[in-house]
């Protein structure tokens, strides 16, 4: 299937590893030319050489912090200025510190929304002048099924996500009949060094080691284990391609059927 993302340009945040590192390269295998973004500048400029030398595609690297609005539009305008427009922006940027209500911190709180849902929202916001300029584009929100799961032990990630998921219809519903296509990603776990860590966490909390938390886990989910990040990716770069071209406002799950709580 040809998935017209020939000569497209994209950006995706959150770039240098994990699930974003992931959609860059599935994007850039497919033809578009990315910009990737997170903060710290050398792991970015490495992951940028290696999708470049895997592909051929042009992968430029462009630091920032979702998180003060004067790096996202340098990044936006950076990446406008190098290609001259932006038809993908995927948001994937960010981790809210987990915990439950007592352990969570104010500042815990603050920079949960301030990075997972309100580093979403500036980057919607910088791009979506762009793309109604060149008469449409797409946003994929790489999210998270907490957001309509929501877990105890997760619960500034559980509400960020979940804010995040009520912007995303919410924009589809604004912006569709400009062709400005708005949908949203829920992995449920995912093999990548944020899972690590929280599983790290689900075994603290339960007096378990990580061994056994991860067993736990696996068997909650009917397919027997976690997600790879290329097989999110492979729904990402689906769901921004010209194929897609009716998908506006759906909150894709992709946890592998998982229904009961994670340590049931």
């Amino acid at each position: 299937m040809d998935l017209g993302l020939t000569a497209k340009v994209a950006l995706v945040t959150g770039g240098s590893k994990g699930i974003g590192a992931a959609v860059a390269r599935g994007l850039a295998r497919e033809g578009a030319r990315v910009a990737i973004c997170a903060r710290g500048r050398a792991a970015l400029e490495q992951v940028a050489r290696d999708i470049a030398a895997a592909t051929g595609a042009e992968v430029v690297p462009a630091a920032g912090d979702l998180t003060r609005p004067g790096d996202v539009q340098r990044v936006v305008d950076a990446t406008v200025a190098r290609f001259g427009r932006i038809d993908i922006l995927v948001n994937n940027a960010g981790a809210a510190p987990g915990g439950q209500i007592l352990d969570l911190s104010e500042e815990d709180w603050q920079l949960a929304l301030q990075l997972k849902f309100m580093g979403y929202v500036r980057c919607a916001r910088a791009v979506i002048p762009h793309m109604l300029k060149q008469g449409g584009g797409r946003i994929v929100n790489i999210v998270g099924n907490d957001g309509v799961k929501p877990l105890g032990f997760e619960l500034s990630p559980s509400a960020a996500n979940a804010a995040d998921l009520a912007v995303t219809v919410a924009l589809a519903e604004q912006y569709g009949r400009h062709n400005i296509l708005v949908n949203a990603i829920n992995p449920g776990p995912v093999g990548t060094e944020r899972w690590d860590q929280l599983v790290a966490g689900i075994a603290r909390i339960h007096g378990i080691s990580v061994q056994e938390a991860q067993r736990k886990v696996d068997r909650s989910i009917p397919l027997g284990r976690i997600a790879r990040p290329e097989e999110i990716a492979d729904v990402a770069v689906f769901v921004a391609s010209e194929p897609a071209s009716v998908m506006n406002g759906p909150l894709i799950l992709l946890d592998g059927g998982q229904r009961k709580a994670l340590m049931e």
